[in-house]
């Protein structure tokens, strides 16, 4: 029988970490959703420059994950050293990420800007993908200094320290308000840039982030120890093998499941302007409440890694408990706003009634994945901190890939549902990757209390 005092350490401890992240995680949804509210204003009646942003943003936004998503092998690895005392072989982990995820960032970008020539056989209106390229563009050189950052990021929650991050995020997302505001409508004497005026204020903002965090490192000696002798030498391919062998299933994972999103997104736009306007309203209200999903899950792979790294089954098994009590509540609040307020959120993004009407609809739809999505979400974060993550890409494979693009295109296209079918979709593919998240966490954690025992 539950009692509340049975997890409310867990609470506690969990909710610590998760509150920086939160608003941390918040912050990285946060440029995409002012971009979207300040360009869809700066459009007004007119859906382009919205639609143009979306179907941009989508695009990068594949990549971006699995750019990053690379660098959270250094979480739980970070974790498990820290629990166990040992600063060698993290500041190794550290010195080998910094240069490895740095050039692996040009990289990306230049696979980014190499596939600007395919948008255009998307299926968008030519207007869209016009408007679109030098908005992604903008984004898509922002993935050196993004990367940097990240190794960085994921260090320090690896340590359990969530409140740095949080303040360098905060502060930069700011100042991204502040150029988009400059940059879009023409302010301060700069030419009006619309969309592309957008991307450069998040690049812009993007490159601050790594600045500001190196220099907190700098001036803090607990960590600054942890850069001394670094240089080109100190690379170890031997370490980035290791932080490769958690980050790319993370990065794997994650990469299914955004272009689950992404996809559809995309295939939005076959239905017109309006619709890719309307999904890209409906998704970004829903990506700022997952922020929240995501940092309980942050917090839980930190908790599980430091009891997994001591062999503290009982603290681990109560830790992963009380982080899906979390999301599930959360999930509840969410999902009835999401419903309550469907009429008028929409209203804070662009004055069109078609699209309102359209997005309106949408919410009742994303409201009904959000348990499924929480769920999923907690357990990558428990598989992550017990290292157990080969497990997760194929699931996200037959979640996301196998059921639900194509049930989304069946309910979309083949039934006339339109919209409201390809939302459907996430339904399905995010309630089967729960269920086979929750069946492979219960089987790992009893393999752990036998070890314990014996």
């Amino acid at each position: 029988m539950y009692k509340f005092s049975n997890y409310k350490k867990q609470y506690k401890a969990n909710l610590k970490l998760a509150l920086p992240i939160i608003l941390a995680q918040l912050g990285q949804v946060v440029v995409q959703l002012v971009d979207n509210i300040m360009v869809g204003n700066y459009g007004g009646e007119n859906p382009l420059p919205l639609a143009a942003a979306s179907f941009g943003g989508s695009v990068f936004f594949m990549l971006f994950v699995a750019g990053t998503g690379i660098t959270m092998g250094i979480t739980p690895l970070i974790g498990e050293l820290f629990s166990q005392k040992n600063r060698i072989q993290s500041a190794k982990y550290l010195q080998s990420g910094i240069l490895f995820f740095t050039i692996l960032g040009f990289v990306v970008t230049l696979i980014q800007l190499a596939f600007i020539p395919v948008m255009s056989f998307m299926g968008q209106p030519e207007e869209v993908v016009v408007m679109s390229i030098p908005y992604y563009k903008m984004l898509a050189y922002s993935m050196a200094p993004v990367m940097l950052f990240y190794v960085f990021k994921q260090f320090l929650e690896g340590v359990g320290n969530t409140k740095a991050v949080m303040y360098v995020i905060v502060t930069c997302n700011l100042a991204n308000v502040l150029f988009n505001w400059i940059f879009i409508n023409g302010r301060l004497g700069f030419a009006e840039m619309g969309a592309e005026g957008a991307g450069l204020g998040t690049l812009l903002s993007r490159i601050m982030m790594p600045i500001f965090i190196i220099g907190y490192f700098y001036f803090q000696k607990n960590y600054k120890q942890y850069l001394d002798g670094f240089s080109i030498r100190a690379f170890s391919w031997s370490d980035v093998k290791s932080l490769l062998r958690v980050g790319i299933p993370i990065s794997s994972q994650m990469f299914l499941e955004v272009s689950a999103f992404a996809g559809t997104s995309i295939i939005m736009g076959w239905l017109g302007t309006a619709a890719i306007s309307a999904n890209q309203i409906t998704m970004s209200i829903g990506n700022s409440a997952f922020m929240i999903v995501m940092s309980i899950g942050a917090a839980a792979t930190i908790q599980v890694s430091h009891s997994f790294g001591v062999k503290d089954i009982v603290q681990l098994k109560k830790s992963a408990i009380a982080s899906y009590h979390l999301t599930m509540m959360w999930n509840v609040i969410t999902a009835t706003i999401f419903i309550a307020f469907r009429n008028y959120i929409p209203m804070l993004f662009t004055s069109n009634q078609e699209v309102i009407d359209i997005a309106s609809t949408l919410m009742i739809f994303v409201a009904l994945f959000q348990l499924s999505d929480g769920i999923q979400n907690i357990s990558v974060g428990i598989l992550r901190g017990i290292q157990d993550v080969k497990i997760i890409m194929p699931i996200a494979f037959v979640s996301y890939i196998v059921l639900n693009l194509p049930i989304g295109y069946l309910f979309g296209f083949t039934l006339g549902m339109g919209p409201k079918g390809m939302i459907l979709g996430f339904t399905f593919g995010l309630t089967m990757a729960a269920v086979l998240m929750l069946i492979r966490i219960r089987k790992q954690i009893n393999k752990l209390e036998v070890a314990h025992i014996k």
